[in-house]
């Protein structure tokens, strides 16, 4: 399988983790994503507008049938709601097509312009960034459905609390953050809801899961006791819990399939 990254436009790098293309090779073929506390929208070449994809609480398995070429934005945790019609949390472990969000005579234009002609995946890129662009100039003017709008006070405390989960590698308590921020758990939940997707314990969760991962890739044998503890875990029978829930696997087993 064919994949690769490219840095977003500078105007959109506050928003956008970056975009990627992907194309799939001819046969049938499944591949597991995991958890990235990410959503992302996806434009394919199988004549559908496109779709997003929600922040997911645990793996699924993509099944393919032939070739198939995907152009995408991967948008940074709690920045994609200034791009869809939709508070995040309706989207959680969903996938929504991109009429529905953002009306059929739109999708369809951006569908045609990134497949009637013969581009290259940067050139569709570019496309997909001119329209992320303008999208971004009406949510600053108006704000987007859900209350999302860049800039606002909600939108800097959730990027203040999603930097500083981030930082500790999701071993902050949540009661200490929401002191930190100086305002309720309960008031944090609610933006988390909206904003991210996710409860910010969830979140949490999905970043020590993250940060195991990527040691697992780098270290062929682990010490799975230090291993846990060095990502944040209590123990290891929590890492081995989620393994299970976010990976659909025991660490070992992931290990292997890595």
């Amino acid at each position: 399988m064919y994949y690769r990254e490219y840095p977003p436009h500078p105007a959109l790098a506050a928003h956008v983790e970056c975009m990627w293309a992907a194309c799939t090779p001819g046969g049938a073929h499944t591949h597991r994503v995991l958890p990235d506390n990410c959503v992302d929208i996806l434009w394919q070449d199988g004549g559908q507008p496109g779709f997003a994809v929600g922040m997911m609480s645990s793996a699924i398995l993509v099944a393919s049938s032939g070739r198939l070429r995907t152009v995408a934005v991967r948008f940074k945790p709690g920045a994609a709601g200034a791009f869809l019609a939709a508070p995040l949390h309706a989207l959680t472990d969903q996938r929504a097509d991109i009429d529905q969000l953002w009306g059929r005579s739109d999708a369809e234009r951006l569908a045609d312009a990134l497949w009637t002609c013969e581009l290259s995946d940067r050139e569709r890129v570019a496309v997909i960034e001119h329209q992320l662009l303008h999208r971004l100039r009406a949510a600053g003017g108006a704000g987007a459905a859900g209350g999302t709008k860049p800039g606002d006070a909600g939108d800097l405390l959730i990027r203040r609390a999603l930097a500083a989960l981030d930082a500790s590698g999701g071993a902050l308590r949540i009661e200490d953050l929401a002191a930190q921020l100086g305002v309720s758990r309960q008031h944090m939940a609610a933006l988390f809801r909206a904003r991210v997707g996710l409860s910010p314990k969830l979140y949490a969760r999905i970043c020590r899961f993250r940060l195991a991962t990527a040691a697992l890739k780098a270290t062929p044998a682990p010490d799975w006791a230090q291993l846990a503890l060095d990502c944040g875990y209590f123990d290891q029978s929590h890492l081995i819990h989620d393994f299970q829930e976010f990976a659909g696997s025991a660490p070992e087993r992931f290990l292997l399939a890595a």
